[in-house]
């Protein structure tokens, strides 16, 4: 049943592209952070959706979609090049299976951020892209806050739709997109136009924040803790009342912690140190290892080189006897454990011209969110008051993601490449306007459409 619903709803979507194919881009956005083809057991799988979509979406623009206003930017031609580079890495690699199995999705993420800009050509197009994008993460993270809140969460308990550690699915790496969505949730609470932001809208984005704030919470994700700190310190930059603000936070933190879970303080009480903590050891490890692989080998070892790694350390084991507390130092030999890291990721992965890629890609987008929130907010007319707050927004979004990727090996998530995606678009949209404007004035609002007229009858015409 669960199979018909999702294969039902995919092809309405894609009837619907037929007449504007433009819908398309947005199924292959819908069906790339959701995947059905995993929720699905039979009939999803076997369509493979992601593909399906993939190539309707590319055809679409290609042969019927208008290029009016399209244009390739810098940053696009940067993650050309960097898809370039691993392409020559995976060729090369260390682990070619196991390479050749990253590069799978790898290309489809980076070809699809490289592709998604030149769709977005309108405000109306920005928006519905960055609608799917939250409404599709929303139904992980509804499903997965009713879940929490009804049975509790927990560190690597089943909360999600499918039971696969991997991709948005993992834990970590969802508690991170989540919190980097909420800038986005509190941008359509007021400049939003495909669902008026009326007590509605509102209300069911206070209850979607809430269930991206539960997320980091029921999963017990120390990234997730990480995360919300940042964006707590990101939003005083906009906040004109700071002292109320923070007050405020405090006094919700304290009414939640005799609420969460004996387990919840235990696994963020690591946070402050790696004392007996294997697996922050074992990163600081695998960290050193990278640092030193890139030294003997500038150019990266492909996808998945972290498989050769091996090294012995000293974990220090606390033990208790009464008043008494004895440290003992326990010698560790591991292998073949993940980066944990962005960074050690495209430095093992890419080596040195990769990660300065990776890193020069991030900057531009950082300062071109800044570039358009200082110019635009400066703006007063009808139709220039959303690209300032919007790219505040995705700059956060970004932020939070280059924070909490630090400790995870999440450097090609689909989710954060579409948000690169999003800020190539604003980036020409709002150039293009700036042209307009430096010949016309400034802007105003598109008129509202007219209502249907209504059919008066003869005989209450000739009454009225």
């Amino acid at each position: 049943m669960l199979d018909l619903a999702l294969f039902g709803f995919l092809m309405a979507v894609l009837a619907i592209g037929f007449r504007s194919p433009f819908v398309w881009v947005l199924a292959y956005i819908y069906v790339d952070i959701l995947a059905p083809g995993k929720i699905g057991y039979t009939i999803m799988p076997a369509i493979s959706p992601s593909l399906l979509c993939f190539v309707a979406a590319f055809a679409g623009w290609l042969l019927a979609d208008p290029k009016k206003g399209a244009k390739f930017t810098v940053r696009q031609g940067l993650i050309a090049a960097l898809l370039f580079y691993c392409w020559w890495t995976t060729t090369n690699a260390d682990f070619p299976e196991f390479a050749a199995t990253k590069w799978e999705w790898v290309w489809k993420a980076m070809f699809f951020a490289i592709f998604l800009p030149l769709t977005l050509t309108t405000k109306l197009r920005i928006e519905a892209a960055l609608l799917t994008m939250v409404m599709t993460v929303g139904a992980i993270l509804i499903s997965a806050g009713v879940k929490i809140v009804l049975g509790g969460g927990g560190y690597e308990r089943k909360l999600f739709f499918v039971n696969d550690n991997s991709g948005l699915y993992e834990s970590s790496t969802l508690a991170t997109v989540a919190i980097c969505s909420i800038p986005i949730i509190i941008w359509f609470n007021k400049y939003g136009t495909i669902f008026k932001p009326d007590w509605r809208v509102k209300l069911f984005s206070a209850g979607l924040i809430f269930s991206c704030l539960l997320i980091p919470i029921g999963t017990e994700a120390r990234t997730g803790l990480v995360c919300i700190a940042v964006l707590l310190v990101l939003a005083l930059r906009d906040i004109k009342r700071r002292l109320t603000f923070i007050v405020a936070g405090a006094t919700m933190v304290f009414i939640a912690l005799p609420f969460l879970p004996s387990s919840y303080y235990e696994r963020m009480a690591t946070l402050g140190s790696t004392d007996g903590d294997e697996s922050a050891s074992t990163r600081l490890a695998v960290w050193e290892w990278t640092f030193d692989y890139a030294m003997e080998k500038p150019t990266g070892g492909g996808f998945d080189s972290f498989r050769g790694n091996s090294f012995t350390y000293d974990m220090p084991i606390r033990q208790e006897a009464g008043n008494t507390t004895s440290v003992e130092f326990r010698e560790v030999v591991d292998e073949g454990r993940a980066f944990h890291s962005a960074i050690f990721e495209m430095l093992g992965e890419q080596g040195w011209p990769g990660l300065f890629m990776w890193l020069w890609i991030h900057a531009l987008g950082l300062w071109h969110m800044e570039r358009i929130r200082r110019k635009w907010r400066t703006f007063t007319g009808d139709g220039e008051q959303w690209q300032a707050p919007l790219a505040t927004a995705l700059q956060y979004a970004q932020i939070i993601y280059l924070v909490g990727s630090l400790f995870q090996g999440i450097a090609y998530q689909p989710y954060v490449l579409m948000v690169i995606a999003l800020q190539c678009a604003l980036w020409t949209y709002c150039k293009r306007l700036e042209s307009h404007r430096a010949l016309h004035g400034p802007l105003s609002a598109p008129p509202e459409p007219e209502g249907p007229k209504r059919r008066v009858p003869p005989r209450m015409a000739a009454a009225q």
